[in-house]
């Protein structure tokens, strides 16, 4: 049994993938296996629809599979926002087809969300190794100014050709890349999290991110030279962490406080060169933040750590609030997030004490799976750089100023435990900005 038969053992959404080389001609056959006796409507936009989107219909013609005219979205400006969602929601609206998403990030999550809506399922087709949401439970969406992630189900089915994903353009991968790279410190992360009680590791879900992806990882050149090998790695990673997230109904095996960062990013409405940055770049940076702190913490004296003045420098909840509105007072959506995600994990002095006796008691032994977790800072930059993504805050349009700021605001973005918050919890954080920014640091903005 392959591995992604394996995984589809315990997915929730996905009954059937078809991954290899040569399988396109596949999809009338997926198609007829999971939707038997429907019509079809393909949903594209420009470049898909003339990388595979036009000889997927085909295929399903030739397979006698009654179809709808095809939804090409023709937008330059298209993104995962909601007015793309209400577009192809008017389309869905008048038709019982089933969806077939041809595409990569944008087009499967705004497919995904609008077939929900339209009380149906559907299928996709990748066209990209750009990041790990084919096979995810849920679609992230910007409404209202706000990237939402939007409880859906994952795709019934997936058809994956990685020498399509090859011959894609090389920003596309390096994007994936950078986002299967992040599942390193988010494994960490995790370990963390079940270490103080906040958040039990499945074992399933992280065996299925952790177990082959440092293999994944190995060759980021043959990645952004498109070797096909290469690419169907680390497509094979990105759909593996998916249906993880879909077996435990959750981001969590693929995702700790680097994807906080593009979340963050994401509500200030991060541009660069007057256009949006990829999910996977900005992840990218967060993940050099995340290992940075990581690296900080396996040298930090956590085995001695004063328990007592840590709970007495322990603010209030009252005292937490406040530290949030000045914070982000000039932005009322994340103040009301900040908020909300804070109070979900905020413990009283009690519940302090509690998590660091935990992680106080596992740390000789966490310590040392975490160091055999953690890829050093400079391989993951060089890495990045191998690959042909950004690999300074400047490549993102993140000025050193900015980023420390995000250090800043990270604790209060998400409930989810993370490295973030055992430096805040702990009374280091502001220590190790000092050695990220300070004067001839990694980051110094002197």
């Amino acid at each position: 049994m392959n591995k992604i038969e394996n995984a589809l053992m315990r997915t929730t959404d996905t009954r059937a993938v078809v991954f290899g080389v040569g399988t396109l001609p596949r999809v009338a056959e997926l198609f007829t296996q999971l939707f038997p006796g429907k019509r079809a409507v393909v949903v594209a936009d420009l470049n898909t629809w003339r990388v595979a989107g036009e000889e997927v219909r085909r295929h399903l013609a030739e397979a006698g599979i009654q179809q709808d005219q095809p939804h090409i979205f023709d937008d330059p400006s298209l993104y995962a926002e909601w007015r793309f969602v209400e577009e192809l929601d008017d389309v869905l609206s008048r038709t019982d087809a089933v969806p077939v998403a041809v595409g990569s990030g944008v087009i499967n999550d705004l497919t995904k969300l609008s077939s929900h809506h339209n009380g149906r399922r559907y299928m996709t087709v990748g066209t990209a190794a750009s990041m790990d949401g084919y096979t995810a439970y849920g679609a992230s969406i910007t409404k209202d100014g706000n990237k939402q992630t939007f409880d859906c189900p994952a795709p019934l089915g997936m058809l994956f050709d990685p020498s399509i994903a090859a011959a894609a353009p090389a920003e596309l991968s390096a994007s994936g890349y950078a986002d299967l790279i992040a599942k390193i410190p988010a494994g960490a992360d995790w370990m963390l999290a079940d270490a103080v009680g906040s958040d039990p590791i499945d074992p399933f879900a992280f065996a299925l991110v952790q177990d082959d992806l440092q293999e994944a990882l190995s060759d980021p050149a043959g990645v952004h030279a498109g070797e096909v090998g290469k690419t169907g790695q680390l497509a094979e990673g990105l759909l593996l962490s998916g249906f993880a997230m879909q077996a435990v109904q959750s981001s969590r095996p693929a995702s700790g406080a680097e994807h906080q960062f593009s979340h963050l990013w994401d509500m200030e409405h991060l541009r660069y060169n007057g256009a949006s940055v990829s999910h996977g770049f900005k992840v990218g940076i967060g993940t050099l933040a995340s290992t940075a702190l990581f690296e900080m913490l396996l040298e930090a004296p956590v085995e001695q750590l004063d328990i007592d003045r840590c709970v007495a420098a322990w603010r209030s909840w009252s005292e937490t609030e406040s530290d949030i509105r000045a914070l982000f007072g000039d932005n009322p959506e994340l103040v009301a997030r900040a908020l909300k995600e804070t109070r979900d994990k905020y413990v009283g002095k009690e519940g302090l004490r509690e998590e660091l006796l935990r992680l106080k008691e596992a740390w000789p032994e966490l310590r040392e799976r975490i160091r055999r977790q953690i890829i050093p800072f400079g391989e993951v930059q060089r890495r990045l750089q191998l690959v042909g993504a950004p690999s300074e805050p400047e490549q993102i349009g993140v000025s050193r100023t900015r980023f420390l700021e995000a250090f800043r605001k990270l604790p209060y973005m998400r409930s989810r435990y993370s490295v973030v918050d055992v430096a805040v919890r702990c009374g280091w954080m502001e220590a190790w900005l000092e050695r990220l920014f300070g004067p001839g640091c990694v980051w110094s903005i002197h």
